[in-house]
């Protein structure tokens, strides 16, 4: 743990980090806890301090994926949604969470590249940002977002079917 950038590091990319966590997530206090295995990742690898916000990004998104689809967490994650939102209307409650829940689902079963991409695109990294961070050309990039895209689209619709 003997990283002298390791605070400066953290101070700069935590906020971005559970951001990107949360994006996956749905759920803040567990994209802190994503956040902070990150961090410890962090603190033991040898990655340039300049590379560590695109490295970062990318771990927290892998990390949130793997967690998403260990379907324990998931269960805790809508009990706690539920208890979230009992005054809303129970109607439109339902079928906000079902929706996430369907994404979240589709999302974990994309190619892993293509689901990465897409979290970081959409947790506000731009195209270059991406393509540094997962080795892609930036030319590419877009490419795969639009694959990611209707990649979901297409598992949405066949689970939706399935029913």
């Amino acid at each position: 743990m003997g990283r002298e950038d390791l605070e400066q590091v953290f101070r700069s990319a935590y906020p971005h980090v559970v951001a990107v966590a949360a994006r996956v997530l749905g759920a803040r206090d567990e994209a802190e806890d994503i956040a902070q295995e990150v961090f410890l990742a962090f603190a033991r690898s040898s990655v340039p301090a300049g590379e560590a916000p695109g490295w970062l990004s990318v771990a927290a998104a892998h990390t949130a994926l793997n967690h998403l689809r260990s379907s324990r967490r998931r269960a805790s994650r809508e009990e706690r949604a539920e208890q979230a939102t009992q005054e809303e209307d129970v109607a439109d409650t339902i079928v906000r969470r079902d929706e996430r829940r369907r994404v979240r689902v589709a999302l974990a079963r994309l190619p892993r590249r293509q689901a990465v991409a897409l979290v970081l695109r959409h947790s506000g990294l731009s195209y270059a940002e991406i393509a540094a961070a997962l080795e892609l050309s930036p030319g590419s990039v877009g490419t795969t977002v639009r694959r990611a895209e209707s990649a979901l689209r297409e598992e949405l619709n066949r689970h939706a079917s399935s029913g």
